[in-house]
């Protein structure tokens, strides 16, 4: 058994219980026929065997874990990486190129368009040959041959011209450098000499040329973890930023209650809920998100988010500022920033609303035993200048409950075609309009996450408004 303290282990249980143990706690004999062993000592030898069984398997768990952690370890950068690669690469090719009795290696990578060969390390080389130009690969064939996968010796290279070998030596063999996904570029090994090349030092080279490889995909690898790592930390900020614009601090207006909340798929918000008092004392709440892929969408939502702060300052109806909000993204656009908005103006004096819905966001004003769908699902911000966006005007009295939805709440919330999200929406809350407005917010909220991954697939936000 691999266990370090078997034998000490195996010498005290005799001693104890008058019997010693096997390779197996539970095929334990006795040591003395005519001894009888101590009360218990079979079933203390099955624990011992139980708990040693356990470690085992413990230690075999550890033992694929850390392979596993293997995979995801990070690769170490230190500040002068690429003075070490330098060195690295050189003495790689100084040791293939002598292991095989040969005076000179040249390293030749692709460019970008793998149009072309440059010289980018080297042994035994003059320090002029890194400032000429990259090689064409047209016209390279060794070059070509070696990039297909074939190694190709030219045992005189005055006797195969047609090879076009980069630089004058007698002899030269050239394999190609590749990872099992990318081609890098081929490696010449050189002499001074005419000669015969055997299988075995062309395996040689050959093997140089996947360490190179390694030294390099690790290199590649390095720059794309920093430059992930550093996209990562921009993104998290650019998400604190974006949450420290959402309100914290409900508008101080007597009979009114408003609260919001907001889930993001991703770090970086595609969604977001606002309200504020206007100079003329109504009171804007809104709710916004981009569409798109993660980041532009995003990027999308915080534009929105500004357009409708910054034009919001002068006089206007909720439709005429959608119609800027629209105007804008058209004009300001290439034609792909695409955005959905829903946004009601409240006059506290007169318990009026007025509301309009732009894209796939949705609102419904729920009362004590009716529900008013106030949008229709419709055409998003930016997608043409003249779209002509429905408004919904009406009153509020007491405990009415106006909500405005993202699409993603219409997603969890729509689950049939019997009934709508904002059927469903009403249904859960009409059990009690007692509710405050965060009391509804948290409500929504909990059917939200039971219906959620714990990673969702698109933002959800939510804003509610309620008459005391």
């Amino acid at each position: 058994m691999d266990y370090p303290g078997w034998e000490s282990l195996c010498e005290s249980f005799a001693d104890v219980a008058g019997m010693p143990l096997n390779n197996s706690p539970k095929k334990a004999t006795w040591s003395d026929s005519n001894r009888k062993p101590r009360r218990g000592a079979e079933q203390l030898a099955t624990c011992i065997n139980d708990l040693l069984a356990e470690l085992l398997n413990t230690r075999k768990s550890l033992r694929q874990r850390e392979a596993e952690l293997a995979a995801g370890v990070s690769i170490g950068h230190r500040p002068d990486e690429e003075t070490h690669l330098v060195y690295r690469l050189e003495a790689v090719l100084r040791a293939g190129a002598e292991a095989v009795g040969c005076q000179a290696a040249a390293l030749y990578l692709l460019d970008e368009t793998t149009s072309h060969l440059k010289l980018r390390a080297g042994w035994g080389l003059s320090d002029e040959l890194y400032q000429e130009p990259a090689r064409p690969l047209r016209g390279a064939v060794a070059d070509l041959e070696a990039l297909i996968g074939h190694a190709v010796v030219l045992e005189d290279t005055s006797l195969l011209p047609n090879w076009q070998p980069p630089l004058e030596f007698a002899s030269a063999v050239c394999v190609p450098v590749a990872t099992p996904t990318t081609i890098l570029g081929t490696l010449w090994i050189l002499g001074d000499e005419t000669r015969n090349y055997s299988g075995e030092q062309t395996n040689m080279i050959e093997i140089v040329a996947g360490r190179v490889a390694t030294d390099l995909e690790r290199e590649i690898l390095l720059h794309k973890s920093v430059d992930t790592r550093e996209l990562d930390r921009e993104v998290a900020q650019a998400a604190v930023w974006q949450e420290q614009r959402l309100p914290t601090i409900a508008p101080l207006l007597d009979q009114w209650e408003v609260a919001g909340w907001t889930s993001h798929s991703d770090c970086l918000n595609r969604g977001f809920y606002d309200w504020n008092v206007l100079q003329d004392s109504r009171l804007a709440v809104m709710v916004g998100e981009g569409q798109g892929p993660s980041l532009e969408a995003g990027l999308t939502a915080t534009a929105l988010h500004t357009a409708v702060r910054s034009l919001g300052t002068y006089p206007h109806t909720a439709k005429q500022l959608v119609d800027r909000v629209n105007e804008n993204f058209w004009t300001s656009s290439t034609g792909g920033q695409f955005a959905s908005l829903g946004y009601a103006l409240i006059e506290p004096e007169k318990n009026s609303y007025e509301i309009v819905c732009a894209g796939h966001v949705g609102a419904v004003i729920i009362r004590s035993d009716v529900t008013d769908v106030a949008a229709k699902q419709n055409v998003p911000l930016g997608v043409q200048p003249d779209t002509e966006y429905a408004e919904f005007a009406g009153g509020l009295v007491r405990r009415d409950v106006l909500i405005i939805f993202s699409e993603g709440i219409r997603r969890v919330f729509e689950t049939t075609e019997d009934k709508s999200a904002e059927e469903e929406i009403a249904t859960v809350l009409r059990d009690d309009m007692t509710e405050s407005a965060e009391q509804v917010v948290a409500t929504l909220r909990e059917v939200v996450e039971s219906f959620t991954p714990a990673r969702p697939i698109v933002d959800k936000s939510i804003l509610v408004v309620r008459r005391r």
